[in-house]
């Protein structure tokens, strides 16, 4: 959508695709092809738009964007997904946390917290690249989690917009809640790395707890701009973003005290949290300004 070329969309077709083969269990070889087609694509805007916007967070965003190009290219060559999971996550997190960044300029953040947050995405880099199963590489990871969302939490302007009204207090406690679930995976990796139940605690408290949460609070500005259909705030966002959360500390409690049908519930959860949500973003669309005769 920025670049405002063609090109750039082979990366969700391709993405969107694979996806799909995938869950039909048609072609997992195929499906790994098109995303590593997809991720060169990805990782060919990220470097248009460095050259265009040299700044620190369109280099987090590059960075974000080669973390997923390696993830892919590995499980093409075969590589087992949990030990390449790490480059996705740190995928997730980096770009995110580099759209956040962006936004933090109201805040102000001076160099130093600048390079903060530098030292932290490196520390996500390094930790992907040993691992998350490797003990070392668990703890890196933990710490860089555990940064970024203790650098969001001081510096995201969501940390203001949580004292508004309407869709902007409805989006910081999204963007907060989110920031939570970084946290959370990060002490995880952090004090218990290599046990049973950390990655799957990690795994859902950043996908689910952090991106979803994330997608929920962004879809009311994202979902216009790229469909053109204006959805209005409604206070019943809130109940699905809350289920949402709900069903994350199922699982994560399901992980700690390994209890298989309390975290198979928290499945459920989830599932109702994203049907409600898009039922409730649907029937809040708004209706067209209505043309008036001229005389």
């Amino acid at each position: 959508m920025a670049i405002g070329l063609a090109w750039p969309y082979t990366a969700p077709a391709c993405f969107g695709l694979g996806a799909l083969l995938m869950v039909s269990g048609l072609s997992v070889g195929a499906a790994a092809t098109l995303t590593v087609v997809a991720a060169a694509v990805f990782l060919a805007a990220s470097i248009w738009i460095v050259f265009r916007q040299p700044a620190l967070f369109t280099a987090v965003l590059l960075v974000g964007a080669a973390m997923l190009f390696i993830g892919c290219s590995l499980w093409l060559s075969g590589v087992e997904v949990r030990a390449l999971v790490a480059w996705w996550l740190g995928f997730l997190v980096c770009t995110i946390g580099a759209e956040r960044l962006e936004l933090s300029r109201i805040m102000q953040p001076g160099t130093a917290s600048k390079w903060i947050f530098s030292g932290v995405v490196t520390l996500i880099l390094i930790g992907a690249a040993l691992g998350l199963d490797d003990e070392l590489g668990g703890r890196v990871l933990g710490v860089g989690f555990l940064g970024t969302a203790l650098w969001l939490a001081r510096h995201d302007v969501a940390t203001r917009t949580i004292r508004m009204s309407g869709q902007s207090r409805f989006m910081a406690a999204a963007m907060l809640a989110g920031y939570l679930w970084v946290a959370v995976s990060g002490l995880a990796l952090l004090l218990i790395p290599g046990a049973a139940f950390a990655y799957d605690l990690t795994l859902h408290a950043l996908v689910i707890g952090f991106v979803l949460s994330m997608v929920f609070g962004h879809a009311l500005i994202i979902f216009p701009a790229v469909t053109g259909v204006a959805v209005r705030y409604r206070p019943a966002l809130y109940l699905p973003l809350a289920l949402l959360h709900v069903s994350v500390l199922v699982r994560v409690l399901g992980d700690l005290f390994e209890l298989w049908d309390v975290r198979l519930a928290s499945g459920s959860v989830t599932a109702v949290a994203l049907v409600l949500f898009a039922a409730t973003m649907a029937t809040g669309r708004k209706a067209p300004p209505q043309r008036t005769a001229s005389r």
